[in-house]
């Protein structure tokens, strides 16, 4: 149903932006616990949720726009707390080899090819992956992000953005990454948020570190950096500094800040107690299809984490090593592997994995007061996810169908601040023949690696 934009309402308000009715809505209890609603009506108005309740309603609510979402169900969208997004243009170019070869040997020079242009045309066609993939917003971290943030502001998504740098680059790469979070934040009507992206503690100098967490503390800015990515980092660290990554971030005072670790594979027990200490500045990202393609041999230690109240958030990383932006396969293979690590087949429930997709991930961007829950006053990004298919039927717990039988291609409709980025699979903000036609023109230069250079060395 579709009413005239000042038509009128059987409860005197004017008419909702948006309502949906008739699904099943994930929901949290006042401990955090999922549950769902059954045939329940989302209410939307001005990019808020104003209601979410049973149907039918105490009074009918009329809106601009109405989806019947009868046979799906509503959850909050998902977050990617952690990508290179324009790395999709390196996708299966570096496949089957060791992360120091992956580096050195492709990817690192062929990224010192890159122009504002590849990483425009890489970020629209990644938000476009992301948006039929049911994700609402994406932390990314990479060069050229003055390319990134129009995209983002064009494509509805939300997004909290880093420029990345390198101390090879000198104080102009920490500059830099100054200057566009300055310049960028609060963009796109609110849906931008920014950090400083120092790259990791073996490419990015103490100094710089150092420097790093004060202009953070001074301007307010979270930092969004590599840690402890693996085993060998971590004991190539002890070996040559006498410390681990994590207790480089402790004594350059960015444990001092608000933080997010990418991947953490490499967290030793001895840093569990500096990162306890730091509970509720501290978040990691967990990437986990990337670990298992490296072979790494272990994964990020989420029950640990758990255990001392830092969030865990899920994440893709880049394209170029995990070949997609599926943060549902992510959900999905973190409660997987949980159960294998741990020995433990009660660990991750179904909910549990859950709570990591919705309200972990929101908190470990720093969102975690306004999405990652259906409820009123919350920012509307949510999805609609259709369950009627074959191989989610018959659905006998909702939250293991949703993690286990469910995939990405289930999703029906993203809708970001109210506003419908993707009805019944349909895309409605990029045109993805165009990216895909304009970026394949522009592959043989940035696949050159004749030049022999790299933007820099991996040696951990």
């Amino acid at each position: 149903m579709t009413v005239p934009p000042n038509g009128p309402s059987p409860t005197g308000l004017p008419p909702a932006d948006l309502v949906i009715t008739g699904c099943t809505a994930l929901v949290h209890d006042d401990q955090e616990r999922i549950g769902f609603e059954e045939n329940a009506t989302i209410v939307i108005r001005d990019g808020v949720i104003e209601s979410v309740a049973a149907t039918p309603a105490p009074a009918p609510v009329e809106g601009r726009q109405h989806i019947d979402a009868r046979g799906q169900v509503a959850l909050p969208g998902l977050v990617n707390c952690h990508t290179h997004a324009p790395m999709v243009a390196l996708r299966g170019v570096a496949e089957d080899m060791p992360t120091e070869e992956w580096f050195n040997d492709v990817v690192w020079p062929i990224e010192s090819n890159l122009t504002a242009k590849d990483v425009e045309l890489g970020a629209r066609l990644a938000c476009a992956e992301m948006i039929r993939a049911g994700v609402t917003c994406f932390a990314d971290h990479y060069f050229s992000m003055d390319a990134v943030a129009p995209v983002v502001e064009e494509c509805g998504l939300r997004a909290h953005l880093g420029e990345a740098y390198f101390s090879s680059q000198g104080p102009q790469g920490r500059e830099k990454s100054l200057e566009f979070a300055l310049r960028h934040r609060g963009a796109a009507g609110g849906r931008i948020t920014t950090a400083l992206a120092p790259h990791a503690p073996y490419t990015v100098d103490e100094a710089d570190l150092a420097a790093t967490a004060e202009l953070a503390r001074e301007h307010g800015l979270p930092v969004h950096l590599h840690a402890s990515e693996n085993r060998d980092q971590a004991e190539v660290s002890l070996e040559r500094h006498g410390v681990t990554p994590i207790e480089v971030l402790v004594r350059t005072g960015i444990l001092d800040t608000d933080v997010l670790i990418a991947h953490g594979t490499g967290i030793l027990d001895r840093d569990l107690p500096v990162l306890a200490g730091a509970a509720g500045r501290v978040a990691v990202a967990t990437a986990p299809r990337g670990y298992l393609k490296f072979g790494w041999p272990s994964t990020t230690p989420v029950r640990a984490l758990h255990d001392i109240g830092v969030p865990v958030g899920l994440a893709t990383d880049g394209a170029a090593s995990n070949n997609s932006l599926d943060v549902w396969e992510s959900m999905a293979l973190t409660a997987l592997i949980q159960k294998s690590t741990t020995g433990d087949p009660r660990w991750l429930t179904s909910r549990q994995a859950l709570h990591h997709a919705t309200l972990q991930s929101a908190r470990a961007v720093g969102l975690g007061d306004s999405v990652g829950t259906l409820a009123p006053g919350r920012r509307a990004d949510l999805v609609l996810v259709d369950l009627t298919g074959p191989h989610t039927q018959p659905v006998h717990d909702l939250a293991a169908t949703l993690v286990h039988s469910a995939r990405s291609s289930d999703v029906r409709t993203t809708i970001v601040d109210g506003r419908i980025l993707m009805r019944d699979r349909e895309l409605l903000t990029i045109d993805v023949a165009e990216v895909v036609g304009e970026l394949g023109e522009r592959m043989p230069a940035l696949l050159d690696r004749s030049h022999g250079k790299r933007i820099q060395d991996y040696d951990t």
